[in-house]
């Protein structure tokens, strides 16, 4: 009796290990991998799709401005974590904390998406630097207002390759890694007071009537509450 009791426990606490780690973890999906339910494309036009077992492909619209594929959820302090390939001569960028403004103004696309950004672009350059989209400031990274090419740019993002990118945002501060290298880490009081919350919206940046089309992916996006 006390040995089938005992397996009995011990069957019950392995069956339940994976729901603790799993709830310790705190680590989710940011999409289903298969669809794109609980998202939708705001400001323009880019087109997005799920190929290659999950991954999200965006690709541009000749004449659209810039588009954002937006998480319907709302976020404030979190860890997001994700690998993004871009093509040459396009840049990009991932919206954190971010809004809509004028949803319902003619050819507004649902809205314009405005707030911070994390830069994604070829190297050398200014990818994983913070950018205040739509929002007036320009870049909200220190670096990148610098002239000294030794200090606004930097080769750590991989051309052509899968990039993989650690975003952590609490309070007021935003830091970010590439390929796990420190590139950013903003204060930014002001932005935090206006954005404390909000979006995720993943970026393909309007090309006017330069040749195209280019693709961004992203896949193994994740997300941590803080």
């Amino acid at each position: 009796m006390l040995h089938k009791l005992t397996l009995a426990l011990l069957i019950g606490l392995i069956a339940s290990v994976p729901s603790v780690v799993s709830a310790e973890d705190g680590w989710k999906p940011l999409f289903d991998g298969k669809t794109l339910d609980g998202f939708s494309v705001k400001s323009g036009y880019a087109t997005y799709g799920v190929e290659d077992g999950g991954v999200i492909v965006g690709r541009t619209a000749e004449g659209s401005p810039n588009s954002f594929l937006c998480t319907d959820a709302t976020y404030g302090d979190f860890e997001l974590k994700f690998e993004v390939k871009v093509d040459d001569g396009l840049n990009s960028g991932v919206q954190i904390r971010s809004k809509l403004k004028n949803a319902d103004a003619k050819n507004a696309y649902g809205g314009r998406v405005y707030g911070p950004q994390v830069e994604i672009e070829s190297g050398p350059g200014q990818a994983g630097y913070i950018y205040g989209e739509a929002t007036g400031r320009g870049w909200l990274s220190p670096e990148p207002q610098s002239e000294d090419k030794s200090v606004n740019q930097h080769d750590h993002f991989k051309n052509g390759q899968w990039n993989q990118y650690r975003v952590v945002a609490k309070g007021p501060n935003i830091k970010v890694w590439i390929n796990g290298e420190m590139i950013a880490d903003l204060t930014d009081e002001e932005i935090y007071e206006t954005h404390p919350e909000g979006l995720i919206g993943l970026q393909v940046h309007g090309i006017g009537k330069k040749a195209g089309p280019y693709e961004v992916r992203w896949r193994n996006l994740e997300i941590k509450p803080l």
